[in-house]
C-alpha cells in the first residue's frame, strides 16, 4: 500500500478511513450504504487523489484540493501560507476525522510523511477514543 499516495494534500490519512475500500467489510459496507442512502457501489473510497480530488462524502468540490493543485504542492505543510483557514477546524463536527488535519500537517512537516503513516492509527485512535485533557491532549483511558 502506497501510503503517500493513499495521503490527502489536507493531511487526512486514506488508508485509514473507514470508507477507503480496503477496510471496507460486507457489514460496514450495507451500514454506510444506508445511513448515507446510496447504492452499495458507491460507498467504497479509493482515495482523494485515485477519484482525482473528489471526495464522495463531501457535500462539494474540494477547495484544499484545487488550492494544493493551484500552488504545486503535494501536501499543504509545503505551501509558504501554512496553515490557512483551509484547514481550520470547528466544535461543530468535532468528531471528524477533518479535525485532524493540522496536526497530521504538523507531523508530517516535523517527522516525514512515512514516520507520520506510522504513528497514524494511533493519531486516529486517540482523536476518536481518548478523552481530552487539558494539557495532555487526548488521552486513553
Amino acid at each position: 500500500m502506497d501510503r503517500e499516495y493513499l495521503t490527502a494534500p489536507c493531511g487526512l490519512d486514506c488508508f485509514n478511513c473507514n470508507v477507503f475500500e480496503e477496510n471496507l467489510t460486507d457489514e460496514s459496507k450495507a451500514k454506510m450504504a444506508d445511513y448515507r442512502k446510496i447504492p452499495l457501489d458507491e460507498v467504497a473510497c479509493k482515495g482523494c487523489r485515485a477519484e482525482d480530488g473528489k471526495c464522495r462524502y463531501a457535500e462539494s468540490d474540494c477547495a484544499t484540493w484545487e488550492c494544493a493543485k493551484r500552488k504545486g504542492v503535494a501536501y499543504c505543510f509545503e505551501c509558504a501560507e501554512f496553515p490557512c483557514g483551509l484547514l481550520a477546524p470547528s466544535a461543530k463536527g468535532a468528531n471528524y476525522p477533518h479535525n485532524m488535519k493540522v496536526y497530521n500537517l504538523c507531523r508530517m512537516k516535523l517527522n516525514g510523511i512515512d514516520a507520520w503513516a506510522e504513528e497514524s492509527a494511533s493519531i486516529r485512535k486517540r482523536y476518536y477514543e481518548g478523552t481530552f485533557v487539558v494539557g495532555q491532549g487526548p488521552v486513553l483511558d
